[in-house]
């Protein structure tokens, strides 16, 4: 993979790439979960970054070329100007963020009509995938893995605080039809159950669904990335 950093709206992105990606005319765009944005329940983490990035992973079995797009103050930039720790707990989705992550997309992908692009997202990335595709031309295809997609169902069942300043992809009108949707979850997964994208799924009725058997919220999606990819085909 190749790394580099790149300017979005105002806020650094880190960028890893593999790949004849820049002529490519599918490509897969990779999302990554929300990393750590608390340390516990009353206290905010000074640095949110995954300390095991998933979706860096999934896209390191990918055979397809590929970009990996940081969010805004990830990566060793939440002390950077601009940077509040409100960008990755309360508006972890909001959208600032994700004008920056589309912002990014178009700095390093030139507009070209003839490419397919499927963004794919690991748990929040998931619900970052599908606001973008709202904002970003190209998008032809969205694969999502154990995507809290209604998030007031999500703080609701767990306890957390609503939030507010952040996009609910489940109170949206559905994605254009055109959009192919593939959201997966894990059976075993006591983090993001079906039960809480139901009002989702609900919304975007031509969105296909998968739950896999033996799957919690991280295992197995790496191991058996190359072969879930398929969907995708």
């Amino acid at each position: 993979m190749t790394r580099q950093i790149t300017l979005g709206t105002h806020f650094n992105h880190v960028i890893y790439t593999h790949g004849d990606w820049a002529t490519a005319s599918v490509l897969h765009i990779y999302l990554e979960g929300d990393g750590l944005p608390w340390i516990s329940r009353d206290r905010i983490a000074a640095d949110p970054t995954a300390r095991y990035p998933l979706a860096l992973h999934l896209m390191a079995q990918d055979p397809h070329p590929a970009l990996y797009i940081g969010r805004p103050c990830y990566d060793g930039f939440a002390q950077a100007r601009d940077c509040t720790p409100w960008l990755w707990t309360h508006g972890r989705y909001s959208s600032e963020v994700v004008a920056s992550l589309v912002s990014v997309i178009k700095r390093v992908l030139p507009y070209n009509p003839e490419r397919r692009l499927t963004l794919i997202g690991y748990s929040g990335g998931g619900v970052l995938a599908v606001l973008i595709a709202r904002e970003l031309a190209g998008v032809k295809t969205v694969i999502t893995l154990a995507a809290n997609l209604d998030l007031d169902a999500w703080t609701d069942q767990h306890g957390y605080s609503r939030l507010v300043g952040s996009i609910n992809p489940a109170t949206l009108t559905p994605l254009h039809s055109a959009i192919r949707q593939i959201h997966l979850f894990g059976k075993r997964d006591v983090n993001v159950t079906p039960l809480l994208v139901r009002r989702f799924l609900a919304q975007n009725p031509q969105a296909m669904h998968r739950l896999i058997a033996g799957f919690d919220h991280r295992c197995c999606w790496v191991e058996h990335w190359p072969t879930l990819l398929t969907f995708a085909d």
